[in-house]
């Protein structure tokens, strides 16, 4: 019998004495409650935040500009964990959570955390408009003791430029008067792994006391609060990770086809250099980078690096790569047809999931939708199925939905985009072709390809 060893993080001996070397932040066993907790964004970060945070809080408002959205939390539709859903049937049952569009409502807060989403715009320059406007509304509501918390992943001095600048010139003096800090949020939507609880936090401050006031919070929500000399600290660390994560998805998409070229599964090769204990820190190979985090963050960095005259070619590379993967997976469609005498224009194409992550209702920067909209434009008749997103809208309008029964069509070629857990992907395997943009996708007995 052979053991696989799955990819994990190998940390040495001098690795654990660096993170040794940063400050922990211990909160103390009689820590008062939280008074009233205001959460402003209620999406993918501050909705999970909210119901983390309720246990220590007295109240907890939930502060979102869309009537839509909180209709889909009154409503328990949420897109969350079992646990997280139980937590919001919980809370509302009880009335422990205020959903409001109110922004008058943040003057009662004695905190406040801010969980606003930071795209990138088409041309991948950073969409600031909701993180100004959160911002804004923040500052023109705040008082005196309030700790304010921003979380967003953003550029580098965002929290000193949009909160504790504005605040002085009204008067209230970061540290003197309010608490201001920058603690990025980590969320992994979808794995059961990566619980907020488990997962360490790192707080920057304007001021000591600042970040003190802001680890208190954050220790709510997490066991280990990690406090940086900066807020400006604590932003690069949060565009650290995700050009990490980045990067090695890029590279492990590269490593993908220089394997293609040698015959060779990369996932066994992925898996066995994952055996060796130090130096390696791996990724999977897939049909391309999707989510809120990993193709948007870096360009926040790469903005104002380009504003300020410094070259970043390995990030910059790394963007790219990342934004032609989806047409690659189209390429590699059309060589799989070709193979079999079959053209792409006209050809009965299915791709099977859309979401960006399995067991997600989440599209935002999705590789299925280029990819869908690629293969479109090369003249073939795609369609897709997923269970979890009924309707998804291309970046040029179009519009599709799922379709329902795929067993019911005559396909030429399926692309395995995203397996979802506990849904049927049987029909899968009942095509003639199978493209596997993922890798890991069982198609015993089909003529299974992958990218």
């Amino acid at each position: 019998m052979v053991a696989t060893s799955p990819l994990s993080l190998a940390i040495n001996g001098r690795e654990r004495l660096l993170v040794q070397d940063l400050v922990a932040f211990t909160r103390p066993a009689e820590s008062e409650r939280l008074g009233t907790v205001a959460v402003v964004g209620l999406g993918y970060v501050g909705l999970p935040t909210a119901l983390a945070i309720e246990h220590a809080a007295e109240r907890v408002v939930g502060l979102d500009v869309d009537p839509a959205r909180l209709a889909v939390i009154a409503a328990r539709d949420a897109d969350l964990d079992d646990e997280a859903r139980r937590t919001l049937d919980l809370v509302l049952d009880a009335g422990r959570l205020d959903l409001t569009t109110d922004p008058a409502t943040l003057e009662s807060a004695d905190v406040v955390v801010v969980c606003v989403p930071t795209p990138v715009l088409a041309d991948r320059s950073p969409d600031l408009r909701a993180l100004r406007a959160a911002c804004g509304t923040v500052v023109a509501h705040a008082r005196r003791g309030q700790t304010i918390i921003l979380t967003s992943t953003t550029y580098v001095g965002t929290t000193r430029e949009l909160l504790a600048a504005p605040l002085h010139e009204r008067g209230l003096v970061a540290g003197t008067d309010v608490f201001v800090a920058f603690s990025p949020e980590r969320i992994d939507p979808g794995n059961h792994d990566h619980r907020q609880r488990e997962t360490p936090r790192v707080v920057g401050g304007i001021t000591t006391e600042c970040a003190s006031a802001a680890a208190n919070v954050v220790s709510a929500l997490t066991d280990s609060v990690f406090l940086v000399s900066s807020p400006e600290a604590a932003e690069l660390t949060k565009l650290y990770e995700n050009i990490f994560r980045a990067v090695s998805l890029a590279l492990a998409n590269e490593f993908a086809d220089a394997c293609g070229a040698f015959g060779i599964d990369p996932i066994e090769v992925t898996l066995a250099a994952g055996t060796k204990p130090y130096g390696f820190l791996g990724a999977f190979p897939g049909p391309g980078v999707g989510g809120h985090c990993i193709p948007c963050d870096p360009h926040y960095l790469l903005a104002q690096l380009r504003h300020a005259g410094v070259a970043a070619p390995l990030v910059d590379a790394t963007m790219h790569a990342i934004d032609d993967r989806p047409a690659r997976v189209a390429d590699r469609a059309g060589e799989v047809l070709a193979a079999d005498g079959i053209a792409l224009r006209g050809a009965r194409i299915a791709v099977d999931g859309v979401s960006y992550k399995a067991g997600v209702r989440d599209v935002r920067e999705s590789p299925a939708l280029p990819l869908i909209a690629t293969l479109l434009d090369r003249g073939a008749d795609v369609s897709y199925h997923d269970p979890l997103m009924p309707v998804i809208r291309l970046e040029d309008g179009r519009e599709l939905c799922s379709v329902a029964d795929p067993d019911s069509r005559d396909w030429d070629l399926a692309i395995v985009q995203v397996v979802h857990p506990g849904v049927d992907h049987d029909w899968v395997r009942r095509c003639p072709r199978v493209l596997d943009a993922t890798y890991r996708f069982d198609a015993a007995g089909t003529a299974r390809q992958v990218v």
